[in-house]
C-alpha cells in the first residue's frame, strides 16, 4: 500500500508539474491534481491508470484548435486559462471519492459510480472541445434558439456525438483495465446522463449575466467588449447567483455517478 501511494504521488507530481509548465494548471490546480492522482492510485492501480488516461485525453482535446476556440469564446467563458483548484475538483472530486469508497468497501455499486462520474466529465469535455471546434452555432437545449459559442446550455449535433464518444472512451478503457462489463456499461449510461444534465443545468439554473455596455449574454463577471481597463462589470439576469460552470460540472459528475450506480444495480 505504501509503495503504491508513493508511486501514485510520483506519477501525479510529474504529470501535474508538466501540465503546470505548459500553462494548463494554476498553482492551486497543480496541488489538487497531485492530491487527486495520489488518492486515485491509493484506491488501486487501475484507478490511477484510468485517471491518467482521462487527463491525457482531456488535455489533448483542450489543446486541439485552442486558439480558434479561445477566439470564439473569450468574451463569454469566465475561466479561459490554466485550470484552478475548483475546476480540478469539479471534474474529479466525485470520481476520487467513489473510487476510494469502492476500494474500502469493495462495492460494485461504488465502482460503477466512480466510472460514471469520470465518464460524465469526459463526455462533457469531449462535447465542449470538439463541438466548440467544429460543431458550428450551438442551440439551447431547452428552447432550441441559437446561442453564442461558449455559453453553457448550448448543444450541437457534433458535440452530442462527441459526448457519447467521450463516455464510451471511459467505459472502453475501464473494460481494458479489467472492470466488469456491467460497471463499464453503467459508466457509459452515467456519462451520457451526466453530460446531458450539464447542458440542462447550464441552460436553466446556471448563473447568466448581461453586459450593460454591449448587451451581450455572458458568463464573465467582467466583459471585455470595450477598451475599458479591467472590462465592464456585468449583472446577473438569470439562474442562481454564484451557481457557475464549476458548480454545474460538480453537480453533473455527481449525477453521472448516481445514474451509473442505479444502472449497475439494475443489471446485477
Amino acid at each position: 500500500m505504501t509503495t503504491r501511494v508513493l508511486l501514485g504521488f510520483t506519477i501525479a507530481l510529474v504529470i501535474a508539474f508538466g501540465a503546470r509548465r505548459r500553462g494548463l494548471l494554476s498553482t492551486s490546480g497543480t496541488l489538487i491534481s497531485v492530491i487527486s492522482g495520489t488518492l486515485a492510485m491509493s484506491a488501486g492501480v487501475r484507478w490511477g491508470v484510468l485517471l491518467v488516461a482521462y487527463f491525457v485525453i482531456a488535455t489533448a482535446l483542450s489543446s486541439w484548435k485552442h486558439a480558434e476556440k479561445s477566439a470564439r469564446t473569450a468574451n463569454v467563458v469566465e475561466k479561459t486559462g490554466a485550470r484552478d483548484a475548483f475546476q480540478v475538483l469539479a471534474n474529479g472530486a466525485v470520481f476520487v471519492a467513489a473510487a476510494l469508497g469502492a476500494a474500502i468497501w469493495n462495492t460494485p455499486t461504488l465502482t460503477a459510480a466512480a466510472l460514471g462520474a469520470l465518464a460524465a466529465s469526459m463526455a462533457d469535455t469531449s462535447a465542449t472541445e470538439i463541438g466548440g471546434a467544429i460543431g458550428g452555432a450551438p442551440r439551447s437545449l431547452t428552447s432550441g434558439k441559437r446561442m453564442a459559442p461558449g455559453l453553457s446550455g448550448g448543444v450541437t449535433l457534433v458535440g452530442t456525438l462527441a459526448l457519447a464518444a467521450g463516455s464510451a472512451v471511459v467505459g472502453t478503457v475501464g473494460r481494458l483495465l479489467g472492470f466488469s462489463t456491467i460497471a463499464t456499461w453503467s459508466a457509459f449510461a452515467g456519462g451520457i446522463a451526466g453530460a446531458l444534465a450539464d447542458s440542462l443545468l447550464g441552460s436553466t439554473l446556471q448563473e447568466r449575466r448581461h453586459c450593460p455596455a454591449c448587451g451581450a449574454l455572458t458568463e464573465r463577471r467582467l466583459h471585455n467588449c470595450q477598451a475599458t481597463e479591467g472590462g465592464v462589470e456585468t449583472t446577473v439576469v438569470g439562474g442562481i447567483q454564484r451557481f457557475d460552470n464549476d458548480w454545474v460540472n460538480l453537480t453533473s459528475t455527481a449525477i453521472g455517478a448516481v445514474v451509473a450506480a442505479i444502472f449497475s444495480r439494475g443489471g446485477a
